[in-house]
């Protein structure tokens, strides 16, 4: 019995440890507001494995517009280039004349 009474007793401290953490709901729902904008519509492709192999300009611009993300190629390649600087998620190179994105290793 002693046994069931502490088992009892840490499933109510990590129910009341995810609520002070992760509020009333368990899990985090993505919202659009997550993703707000050209570099948000990148982001949000980064984060379903887009760039998982490489791609080029008029791929992202397209599937950018497929998710809803209608965008000027000035406003997408600005923060395209952005987040392919050094220190960026994603790195940007030529492949027979054209430039292609990827998802940094």
């Amino acid at each position: 019995m002693n046994s069931d009474a502490s088992l009892s007793k840490l499933i109510q401290r990590i129910e009341k440890l995810e609520k002070a953490v992760f509020g009333k709901g368990s899990a985090k729902v993505e919202s659009r507001t997550d993703f707000g904008g050209a570099t948000g519509g990148l982001r949000l492709l980064l984060s379903k494995g887009f760039f998982d192999r490489k791609r080029h300009f008029h791929e992202i611009e397209t599937e950018l517009q497929n998710r809803g993300y209608h965008y000027s190629k000035q406003a997408v390649q600005t923060p395209l280039n952005r987040l392919s600087r050094a220190d960026g998620p994603l790195v940007g190179f030529k492949q027979k004349g054209k430039k292609v994105y990827a998802k940094r290793k």
